[in-house]
């Protein structure tokens, strides 16, 4: 059995993200010819043409396009690989990229992180936290906390717990307005729409036996954050779907309610995943462990409760 040419696999994964010859050959360490040789060795052994060249631009073909993710998984796990076993001869070090929701990631995950750093004070943290959708391959993250019903996916993922949410609303507003008593009473209502959904227009609710009820909600304020509705809720001016961490404060002094709290409004759940692949650094299981550990045992004591 002839075995892979993983060297040439390798350049041709670094030409691919660099987009030239040079530029590769600059980043590996090695010179031009070495990296064409390689992506002509490649070229053979495949029985294709890999780029389409010119004295201008270096393009993919379309068997190079095909080509090029398998190529950046065999660099990533062999890159992977190496680092694990350096780590397991000595403590772990190095960058783990995170990306987690905005405000769960600041009340619950950036205190875990903290933890995480003072028992590992040889691993960084690059924490980005953002409230849309996160591509973690393209955009290199390690690890991302996602609060959803997830669709098929070639990301590995781990569901850490159920999460749910409470409609709140100010005294003041109930006091002029009313409390619905079916989730068809939000239509005659002020809600407010949070953009980082499918349907943010449209709120979907189940119960105990069965019954589900979907309705159009219509108000004044929409936002893709839901801390940007807190202001607004407090000052009556309309109800919204919002996580428990988040109005916690609220519900115990008083300031806002809740309403319909016997209907849900789906089966989302926190997440944590990974990009494909089995091989990671010590320092990127040693987080998703700890990650994981500490954030179950949140959702199933109902202090994360995220939505």
């Amino acid at each position: 059995m002839k075995l892979p040419d993983f060297e040439a696999w390798a350049i041709f994964a670094a030409v691919v993200e660099q987009r030239s010859f040079s530029g590769a050959a600059a980043v590996l360490g090695v010179s031009k010819a070495t990296v064409s040789k390689a992506v002509a060795r490649l070229e053979a052994r495949l029985g294709t043409t890999l780029f389409h060249r010119t004295s201008r631009r270096l393009t993919l073909t379309a068997s190079g396009q095909e080509l090029a993710d398998r190529a950046r998984r065999i660099l990533a796990e062999g890159e992977a690989a190496e680092e694990a076993a350096r780590d397991a001869a000595s403590a772990p070090s190095g960058l783990v990229r995170v990306a987690a929701p905005m405000t769960f990631g600041i009340l619950l995950v950036a205190p875990l992180l903290a933890e995480f750093m003072a028992a590992h004070p040889g691993v960084r943290i690059d924490l980005s936290l953002s409230d849309a959708f996160v591509d973690i391959v393209d955009e290199g993250f390690d690890i991302s906390l996602r609060i959803a019903e997830l669709p098929d996916s070639s990301l590995r993922a781990r569901r850490l717990g159920p999460v749910t949410g409470h409609i709140v609303g100010s005294p003041a507003y109930f006091a002029a307005r009313g409390r619905p008593r079916h989730p068809a009473d939000l239509a005659n209502h002020a809600c407010f729409a949070y953009t980082n959904t499918a349907m943010p227009d449209v709120w979907r609710f189940r119960r105990a036996g069965g019954e589900e009820a979907a309705v159009r909600i219509e108000g004044p304020l929409r936002a893709d954050n839901g801390d940007a509705m807190l202001p607004a809720l407090r000052a009556g001016l309309g109800l919204a779907y919002l996580p428990w961490a988040m109005v916690s404060r609220d519900l115990e002094n008083g300031t806002l309610e809740t309403v319909l709290d016997d209907w849900s409004r789906g089966s989302a759940a926190l997440h944590l995943l990974t990009p494909p692949g089995t091989v990671r650094p010590a320092r990127v299981e040693l987080l998703i462990d700890f990650l994981t550990e500490r954030l179950r045992r949140s959702c199933n004591e109902g202090s994360a409760q995220p939505a």
